[in-house]
């Protein structure tokens, strides 16, 4: 049987597929742009004045709280890994960790994939970390499989809300059944190479697109932790409790301009928004996210300037300003393939 480094370099290149020239830039180049028809929006039916007064009352002190809520959910992550590798007999310590759950967070919004592209990132990490490559994938299946539990609980949670309140529509239900298709299938397919990987039509198109390293690493995974439903609850209830953290930033925030809407509405707003990202084509949600969030935010009664002020925030914090130490956490990873 191959060593774990040579099971490392063998897998990896499948688990972190890589895109360049100008294919790579022109998802960002369209981010960009209907980001800034997003402003130009918002200038146009708001006032630029009243922005600008939001922007001069931030008090630091909720930011400050708002930026230890965002710490508190690479906690969250990397404790999603201790727990199934502890399950597995393979404990590893939270200060090992945290670094890969940052480098995750950040390479799952740069590679929208319904949290895929970095799990599989921290799968490599972790063998790098002398975890045995068949534990390192199931703690993968685990994460991945609570991950879209609790995503996909959050996003039918805030459909419930919205149709409690009398604000649910057709184009709402479309976007949630589209996105239950994708949060089922991603997980779906795992487990579907992993138990028909050897059979027609699949065995061709694993060598289609060389993804057989993958399919004998799924096919040597131990079950034992997919049978655990108790490592489920924990872990799918850590996800949930990343979510949470992250729509408490977005409250924080608008605290912060001193316009303070119902936690409902932020709740909402954030899942639809994030539900728009992940179903959409470009990197970081840019332009989706933000568009998403500020029309919810404005539909459910918050001011148009206070919506992009207090979204501009939340995005700030969770992906712009953990930017530089995301880059090189996952470069670093990367790097030592």
């Amino acid at each position: 049987m191959p060593s774990i480094e040579t099971r490392h370099v063998e897998i990896a290149p499948v688990l972190l597929g890589k895109r360049s020239g100008a294919w790579a830039l022109l998802p960002w180049i369209i981010g960009l742009l209907g980001f800034l028809a997003l402003i130009l929006a918002v200038l146009h039916f708001g006032s630029i004045e009243r922005i600008i007064e939001l922007a001069r009352s931030a008090r630091p002190v909720w930011l400050f709280l708002a930026l230890l809520v965002q710490a508190a959910t690479y906690v969250g992550a990397a404790l999603v890994w201790r727990q199934a590798l502890h399950r597995a007999g393979h404990p590893r310590s939270l200060r090992t960790l945290i670094p890969l759950s940052m480098a995750k967070l950040f390479t799952d919004q740069v590679l929208p994939s319904g949290g895929i592209s970095g799990t599989m990132l921290v799968v490599s990490g972790l063998i790098r970390r002398r975890v045995p490559p068949e534990i390192a994938i199931a703690a993968m299946l685990v994460s991945l499989v609570s991950y879209d539990i609790a995503y996909l609980i959050v996003v039918l949670t805030s459909a419930g809300l919205l149709w409690l309140h009398n604000r649910a529509n057709l184009v709402l239900f479309i976007g949630v059944a589209i996105f239950a298709v994708i949060t089922v299938a991603i997980p779906t397919a795992v487990f579907g190479l992993k138990r028909w990987g050897d059979r027609q039509p699949i065995a061709w198109v694993i060598r289609l697109f060389r993804m057989g390293a993958l399919f004998r690493a799924l096919a040597e995974t131990p079950t034992d932790l997919l049978r655990s439903p108790g490592l489920f609850i924990q872990t799918a209830s850590l996800q949930l409790g990343i979510f949470m953290l992250d729509a408490v930033t977005l409250w924080l925030a608008f605290n912060s301009i001193g316009v303070v809407p119902e936690i409902w509405v932020v709740f909402v707003s954030f899942a639809i928004a994030s539900m728009a990202a992940t179903i959409g084509p470009i990197p970081v949600g840019l332009g989706t996210f933000e568009a998403t969030s500020v029309g919810m935010l404005s539909f459910l009664g918050v001011s148009i300037e206070a919506a992009l002020a207090g979204t501009l925030l939340l995005r700030g914090l969770t992906f712009w300003l953990p930017m530089i130490p995301g880059i090189w956490l996952a470069r670093r990873e990367i790097g030592r393939l």
